[in-house]
């Protein structure tokens, strides 16, 4: 194992290092003097630019790290966002001066360049304010935050420093995007410097892992971990090194899950965008949330009224005598400390304050709910919205006495804290938080459940290209609207609708609609009762092909096309 830390690509490779693979691409190994030679390449390209800010968005995270220690090289702040969408190319034009990598509505941006020769490389400086990276947005629009050198390799030491032992020999596989600070971290920064190989491309399910060799640490995301029942692991856990999780908290009753699917529970590791990973734990099987954490090497942490504050070098903050208040309430528990909930999620209602904290706390409290959502809707009426996780029983109790039936004694219990004109006014049952790729149930996503035009629905069946739903047909649906008086029918473009919303909720399909084909509408829908809704895409996630039925037989089905936009 190549120990020294390696932070730039300055100083003498030794033959020994550059013959050792960095990664690995489709089962070929890339070797370190092959990286250096694509990182030249794009340090050549970037010199000859004269614009100083950069977009780098990648698939593959081996060709998303060559261009990234070029950039830095060449001296370029390098912006770093979490996803390519033409929304957010627009929002970076005006702060960057060039894009490079798979920017589908970026027709200028270069997706690979040339291998050079090597360049007599200059050492970085650690003091330089070279990245740009965002936060995920799960409280409203990213936002972004410069990072200098320095803060991203201290955080990489002490990662090192903690981990290091544990990952000998493992390759580095992940289920998380290389393009939020986590996986920056955990799949490029880290292994570089410590010379550990990663892989190119993310793991979609942990059954892509069976084909690849020798023993393997998994960075993953609560959103992954917590679909754990289903996964056929095989020999997984005998070559598991290490499993991390990171990106949101991991509930308590996914632990067991990870215990037997993969021979170990997660090392979870806490942190922001803004303060990168400060503190860890890792569970037993059947603790609960309170486990306290501990903190990372060269990390200090102290509670002002009963907030939490943290130092280090890597978190870089200048005020308060270094101090960073986190957004989080703790109490101390032995050397470590326990998380009570965020501080800074107090809204107001009808000119009240209220803990959305403590109204998710009030409904996990009662054992029928695995996860809660507390959020203030928008609009111009100020309203509470929750979503709530039923547990499997509770899904059974649903079915049977009815939704508003199960709900009445959750209502009752916010009843005796909450006075009657800020208590929760909608309420949506799901069969998992929506997440997305950086494993992070965002505002706009939690939002979107309250859609008037999107049916309360159960998730039956999720396979990796497949997945049934149960839709509620309410009579309240704004598409029986007019349609008709007297006889009311849901319009097919409803049910279009249906199959695109919940298509876009579980799959990564391409981002344009393209067309229809094979359409066929057998029956009518009717309010009252429920409708199966099927869906199947294939792999590019350029076509959905959907089915509705009901216990009246077939209503719909047909295959709705996707692309890229030009």
């Amino acid at each position: 194992m190549w120990r020294e830390l390696r932070l730039g690509l300055a100083g003498a490779w030794s033959p020994a290092r550059a013959a050792q693979p960095v990664g690995f691409r489709a089962g070929r190994a890339l070797l370190a003097a092959e990286f250096l030679a694509q990182a030249a390449g794009w340090c050549a390209h970037f010199e000859a630019m004269a614009a100083v800010d950069v977009a780098l968005y990648f698939n593959d995270t081996l060709h998303a790290a060559a261009a990234l220690f070029g950039a830095w090289h060449a001296r370029k702040t390098v912006w770093w966002p979490g996803d390519a969408l033409p929304a957010t190319a627009q929002r970076l034009a005006g702060q960057v001066g060039a894009f490079a990598g798979d920017w589908p509505s970026r027709p200028d941006a270069k997706a690979s360049v040339p291998a050079a020769a090597l360049p007599d490389w200059q050492p970085l400086d650690p003091q330089a304010t070279q990245l740009i990276v965002f936060t995920s947005g799960s409280s409203g629009e990213p936002s972004a935050i410069p990072k200098q050198l320095h803060q991203l390799f201290d955080e990489v030491r002490a990662l090192e420093a903690e981990f290091g032992a544990r990952l000998d020999g493992a390759t580095v596989h992940a289920t998380v995007s290389h393009q939020h600070i986590y996986g920056l971290l955990f799949r490029v920064l880290w292994p570089l410097a410590a010379g550990r190989p990663t892989a190119a491309n993310r793991v979609a399910y942990l059954e892509d892992l069976h084909a690849e060799p020798g023993r393997i640490a998994l960075i993953a995301s609560p959103a992954h971990l917590k679909r754990l029942q289903l996964a056929v692991t095989g020999d997984l856990p005998d070559r598991l090194a290490a499993v991390f999780s990171s990106g949101g908290p991991l509930p308590a009753d996914a632990l067991p899950a990870c215990a037997e699917r993969l021979g170990q529970t997660p090392i979870e590791v806490y942190g922001s965008s803004e303060t990168g990973g400060v503190a860890w734990r890792q569970r037993p099987p059947g603790a609960g949330d309170a486990e306290p954490w501990r903190a990372l090497p060269g990390v200090e942490w102290q509670l002002s009224e009963g907030q939490l504050q943290l130092r280090s070098v890597h978190i870089g903050c200048t005020r308060n005598g270094g101090w960073y208040t986190a957004a989080d309430h703790a109490r101390a528990e032995g050397p470590g400390f326990v998380l009570l909930g965020r501080a800074d999620r107090i809204v107001k209602v009808e000119e009240k304050r209220v803990s959305l904290a403590a109204v998710e706390q009030a409904l996990l409290a009662s054992g029928q709910v695995q996860e809660a959502r507390a959020l203030l809707l928008p609009g111009s009426r100020q309203e509470l919205g929750v979503v709530l996780v039923p547990t499997a029983e509770a899904w059974v109790a649903i079915e049977q006495i009815g939704r508003a039936a199960w709900l009445a004694p959750l209502r009752d219990r916010l009843a005796a804290e909450l006075e009657a004109t800020v208590r929760p006014r909608r309420w949506r049952l799901v069969s998992e938080l929506p997440a997305n790729t950086q494993g992070k149930t965002t505002q706009a996503a939690l939002e979107a459940l309250f859609d008037p035009m999107r049916p309360p629905a159960r998730l039956l069946i999720r396979a990796p290209l497949t997945a049934r739903l149960r839709l509620d047909v309410e009579a309240r649906h704004p598409g029986f609207e007019g349609h008709f008086d007297g006889q009311p029918v849901l319009p097919g473009v409803v049910q279009l609708d249906w199959a695109e919303r919940f298509g876009r909720e579980l799959f990564a399909l391409q981002p344009a609609f393209a067309g229809l084909d094979q359409l066929k509408f057998q029956q009518v829908i009717r309010p009252g009762g429920s409708v199966d809704l099927e869906l199947t895409v294939n792999a590019e996630g350029s076509e959905l092909r959907f089915a509705l039925t009901s216990e009246r037989g077939a209503h719909a089905s047909g295959k709705l096309r996707f692309g890229i936009p030009p």
